[in-house]
């Protein structure tokens, strides 16, 4: 949530022909599972700016902070995981039809 705004830099930014963006759609730091319709807000915003062949959706980051300290617990990470999934199927339709 904190980085939110920052998908615009994409705007301003030339991405190599050749190079993808794996763009970070659910957040890796808080127990809040995000709503299938706002990963694909996220999603589509960024594939308007880069080309809807140039995105894939992922993680913030990872899910652990370290290998012995989970920050999500794993009943959370796997629904937003399939919030991800949701999300990407809507985007999909959107972008592709």
């Amino acid at each position: 949530p904190r980085h939110e705004h920052e998908w615009k830099v994409w705007g301003d930014i030339d991405l190599p022909e050749d190079k993808i963006l794996i763009h970070g759609v659910i957040s890796h730091s808080t127990n809040v599972v995000e709503h299938p319709e706002l990963v694909a807000e996220r999603i589509i915003r960024v594939a308007k700016l880069l080309g809807r062949e140039r995105v894939i959706a992922g993680t913030d980051c990872g899910f652990a902070q370290g290998p012995f300290y989970r920050r999500v617990h794993p009943s959370i990470m796997w629904a937003k995981f399939d919030a991800l999934v949701e999300g990407a199927r809507l985007a999909s339709k959107e972008l592709w039809g």
